[in-house]
């Protein structure tokens, strides 16, 4: 079949098993995938403290088990912009003053790094 999406196997189950318990199950897979930015192991453990509908289980393992084989079952998703600046912690006055600093100091290097290498052309050329 090749590389899989999580997706693509979830589709593939919903179509093998065609029960309403199984729906269900898959259905509280794709709303926990969604609250572990698509990690599956996350998700399965997450539901291992939830009741799922009679006969859930069983698909649980089996997408499980599919999902190890294709290499999905452990992805960790990157977090967008928003997000990032969402669980980011704010910057103190301190820090900007820290960061003005060190800054400064790493721009006077670099001007005393020229300033010699300009000399020492200079002199090279003229002497």
């Amino acid at each position: 079949m090749g590389m899989a999406t999580l997706y693509d196997l979830i589709a593939e189950l919903r179509r093998e098993h065609t029960t309403p318990s199984a729906a269900r199950t898959l259905d509280m897979v794709v709303a926990e995938l969604g609250e572990t930015r698509d990690n599956l192991r996350q998700a399965l453990q997450r539901l291992e403290e939830r009741p799922v509908p009679l006969g859930g289980r069983a698909v649980l393992d089996e997408l499980a088990a599919r999902a190890r084989l294709e290499g999905v079952d452990d992805l960790s998703v990157p977090y967008t912009r928003t997000e990032l600046r969402e669980i980011s912690e704010p910057v103190d006055s301190s820090q900007v003053g820290i960061a003005l600093l060190l800054g400064g100091s790493a721009l006077l290097l670099v001007g005393l790094a020229a300033a010699a290498f300009i000399a020492g052309l200079l002199k090279l050329i003229h002497g």
